[in-house]
């Protein structure tokens, strides 16, 4: 029985063929769509945290220095007031009487040494009476001077112009040294004290930049520099004593408020791109930038490595690889290899959020 003919299985392409037959397919295939952002030059600083507390730029406790009953008041809760203004009268009708002694006796005296003076130069009278009538007119001027300052301790008057507190006491009240009265601070600017690690120290200087706020006044951007540092730094937590400067025309500061502050450590002028165009392969970082391709006519993306500086949060600084105004993927690099064409949908300018430009590319 014959056996029957059967024709032979179908030879496999040659892999050659099989890629000239594919490439046309590849090369058809659309540019990738990408987003992309504008690297831009920006001030960048190392910022660095802290808290600290507010205490006005001068501030005293009003009181007395001698014992004694208040005759009058002349200032009110709250009042700003200038240097030298009158405050509070204490009782003084003792010391104006002999303050009024004195000043007799004073003028006695001086009559005294003129007439005696007057005889010694006509050989009159000797020279140890001229003497003793000096004597006696320098001591009525020396007791004058301390009825004096004791009448001026019975006037209390303004150190330096600020605002005074709440009134503690009531004419006719019998205040002792050390009793409290009011207090009066100069608010004009406030100084902030707060503590930073010591790993910092070689960067505090006078003048450094101070950002701070207070949950008094919500997200509100108070702005101060570095005045001084201290001279020692503390064993136990390893930090330094800080203190800054802020200025208050406004009077929105008070005393005791306690402050969220940054300091700018290196402030300097930056290339930054969106953290979200970076790519990292172990310790290098790497971005897609979009070129052109002038022979082409097309954009193609460019793998780039970069170094990296300051992150700041959605941000990140470009030390060295890139140029201001370049262009750079910041979503769509995962379906990008380097070399590969790609189409802008979206320039991403940080002011909508991705899945808007998405949305308005789509359409």
């Amino acid at each position: 029985m014959p056996v029957p003919h059967r024709a032979p299985p179908p030879r496999p392409l040659p892999l050659l063929l099989t890629l000239l037959c594919v490439a046309p397919l590849l090369a058809a295939a659309p540019p990738s769509g990408v987003i992309v952002a504008t690297a831009a030059q920006t001030e960048l600083a190392e910022r660095v945290e802290a808290l600290g507390t507010l205490r006005a730029n001068e501030s005293v406790m009003i009181t007395s220095t001698v014992t004694e009953t208040i005759a009058a008041l002349h200032f009110d809760d709250g009042q700003r007031v200038e240097r030298g203004a009158l405050l509070v009268e204490l009782t003084s009708a003792e010391e104006q009487a002999l303050l009024e002694e004195a000043q007799a006796r004073r003028a006695e005296a001086e009559r005294q040494y003129r007439r005696v003076n007057a005889l010694v130069a006509q050989d009159s009278a000797a020279e140890s009476l001229l003497d003793e009538r000096q004597r006696d007119l320098e001591t009525s001027r020396a007791v004058l001077v301390a009825l004096e300052s004791r009448l001026a301790d019975r006037v209390i008057r303004a150190p330096f112009a600020g605002v005074l507190g709440l009134r503690q006491v009531s004419p006719g009240a019998l205040v002792e040294p050390g009793d409290p009265i009011t207090t009066l601070d100069d608010d004009a600017e406030m100084k902030l004290d707060f503590t930073v690690p010591s790993r910092y120290l070689a960067g505090l200087t006078p003048g450094l930049r101070v950002e701070a706020r207070t949950r008094a006044h919500g997200e509100r951007v108070f702005v101060g520099e570095v005045r001084g540092v201290d001279s020692r730094v503390d064993p136990v937590t390893r930090a330094v004593l800080v203190r800054a400067i802020l200025p208050n025309p406004e009077r929105r500061l008070r005393p005791g408020l306690l402050m969220r502050l940054e300091l700018l450590f290196d402030p300097h002028t930056a290339v930054v791109v969106p953290e979200a165009a970076l790519q990292q392969r172990g310790q290098r970082h790497f971005v897609l930038v979009v070129v052109e391709d002038a022979a082409n006519d097309r954009l193609i993306a460019e793998r780039r490595e970069v170094d990296i500086g300051i992150r700041r949060p959605g941000a990140v600084e470009i030390r060295d690889g890139l140029a201001v105004g370049e262009r750079v993927i910041t979503d769509g690099h995962q379906r990008v290899r380097p070399g590969a064409e790609v189409r802008v949908l979206a320039v991403d300018t940080g002011d909508a959020p991705l899945q808007r430009l998405l949305e308005e590319s789509a359409t």
